[in-house]
């Protein structure tokens, strides 16, 4: 589990944070108040999203606002951390299986 950083001695304040991931079936989106100088990896041990969802958070892919991060980004007012689900199928293979299924049309 992250080190959660001592919010007692962190004279500094909190940030305002949001977490969210996504199955097919299911979304979590939890807002979050952490104390500055918390990084992504506190952010998601604090959300509870692993409990939730029964999922081991350290085997998927994070990032903050569309964009891959490492677990030891510190965080800002306003981020939002997101965890990624490995894709299922790879999108040009079926981007090209479906072109191959598709009737041709004709141009003029």
């Amino acid at each position: 589990m992250a080190d959660l950083p001592d919010i007692a001695s962190n004279a500094a304040g909190f940030i305002s944070v949001e977490l969210a991931y996504a199955e097919a079936e299911r979304q979590f989106l939890r807002p979050l108040r952490l104390p500055t100088g918390a990084t992504i990896a506190v952010a998601i041990a604090m959300s509870g999203v692993e409990r939730e969802f029964g999922i081991d958070a350290s085997r998927l892919t994070v990032g903050l606002w569309s964009k891959a991060a490492a677990r030891d980004t510190l965080l800002h007012d306003g981020d939002r951390v997101e965890l990624y689900r490995p894709l299922q199928a790879d999108p040009k293979e079926s981007r090209r299986r479906r072109a191959e299924l598709a009737p041709l049309k004709k141009t003029r």
